[in-house]
């Protein structure tokens, strides 16, 4: 039978292990998720999926110099040119997304979703992504020139924007969004060059009005994501946003966008040309607020190629309005509308 100074002691003992096994738990960082079950990617796949086709959908942007000069008669060999230069910036992107993945691995690999990607995931090799992004880049770089030494210019600044952006404009607040917008801006620039025609002005502010919207309302999506996922330090930048700050700033830009437009589609020179551009108006409201719409109630928007791609009213608009406006600007849409009885 033990005596009472012993049980005494045993109790201190073990009432000190138990604070000590306390302390050590709560001092040990959690254990980053595994990712996902599944069968693994193979390299070429995984090398696929890190170039980021679904966010080719970007370059469309450099086709809008042609759409909107459709009336001035471009020969078929402007065409090619159009579709070369959005393939090479295809190509440039993809140089960003691996060099981008590459930095980002070990925060991806705490991220909810980005930790599926095939780099934070070990699906691909830091090395491959590394000679495959320098193998892109050169090639891009090169091709860009050969097409147009401007075109090259053009592009060699997007390339350099967009890894300032990966690996330092991202992490200033404010800063980050502009580069983005800045980034699509470059590719509407870059498609008016490769088939030389004047940039207008008009198309810069849309484009820049356009792509605000767009950086906002992903920054807003990844800070919703992220708070309800429970994690931290994926985005550093993100703790210096709140959702009621960017929705102010969604609010302004907003307007912007839909003003800018409208005035383009209703008092710009283009407008004086093809008086029915104002008819194109409905669907760039539409696409607005549909985006709104699902970016509230649905929590999307930290992908806007997917929110294009996979929502079918946003597909199915965007398809109208650019069918409606190259209608108009080739005047036949005019020209339908007087085969209408009066």
């Amino acid at each position: 039978m033990e005596t009472r100074p012993y049980a005494t002691e045993r109790r201190i003992h073990s009432l000190a292990d138990e604070n000590f096994m306390a302390s050590t738990l709560s001092q040990t960082p959690p254990t980053e998720p595994p990712p996902p079950p599944g069968p693994r990617r193979g390299p070429l796949l995984a090398l696929l999926v890190t170039m980021r086709p679904k966010q080719w959908i970007k370059n469309l942007l450099l086709f809008a110099g042609l759409l909107f000069t459709l009336d001035q008669g471009h020969s078929s060999s402007e065409f090619q040119r159009a579709a070369l230069g959005f393939v090479l910036f295809c190509a440039l992107s993809s140089v960003v997304y691996l060099v981008n993945d590459l930095a980002d691995r070990e925060s991806d690999r705490r991220h909810p979703k980005k930790r599926r990607r095939p780099i934070a995931a070990g699906e691909l090799s830091p090395q491959a992504a590394l000679v495959a992004a320098v193998a892109l880049g050169v090639c891009g770089a090169i091709f860009s020139f050969l097409l147009s030494f401007r075109f090259g210019l053009v592009a060699l600044t997007y390339l350099l924007l967009t890894f300032s952006y990966s690996f330092r404009l991202k992490h200033v607040v404010l800063v980050d969004v502009l580069a983005l917008a800045a980034g699509f801006v470059l590719r509407a620039v870059a498609g008016a060059v490769v088939i030389g025609v004047s940039i207008s002005v008009w198309l810069i502010l849309c484009t820049l009005m356009l792509a605000l919207f767009l950086g906002l309302s992903k920054r807003r999506a990844e800070l919703v994501a992220t708070r309800q996922a429970g994690t931290t330090g994926t985005r550093r930048i993100l703790e210096d946003y709140s959702p009621e700050m960017l929705d102010q700033m969604i609010v302004i830009v907003t307007s912007s966008c839909l003003m800018s437009y409208a005035l383009y589609a209703a008092a710009s020179p283009a407008a004086g040309r093809h008086p029915y551009l104002m008819a194109t108006i409905p669907f760039v409201v539409y696409g607005i607020f549909r985006y709104l719409y699902l970016m509230h109630r649905h929590s999307l928007g930290e992908s806007p190629d997917a929110v294009l791609l996979e929502d079918r009213p946003m597909l199915v608009n965007v398809l109208l309005w650019g069918l409606t406006t190259a209608l108009i600007v080739t005047h036949v849409f005019q020209r339908l509308l007087h085969l209408l009885p009066r």
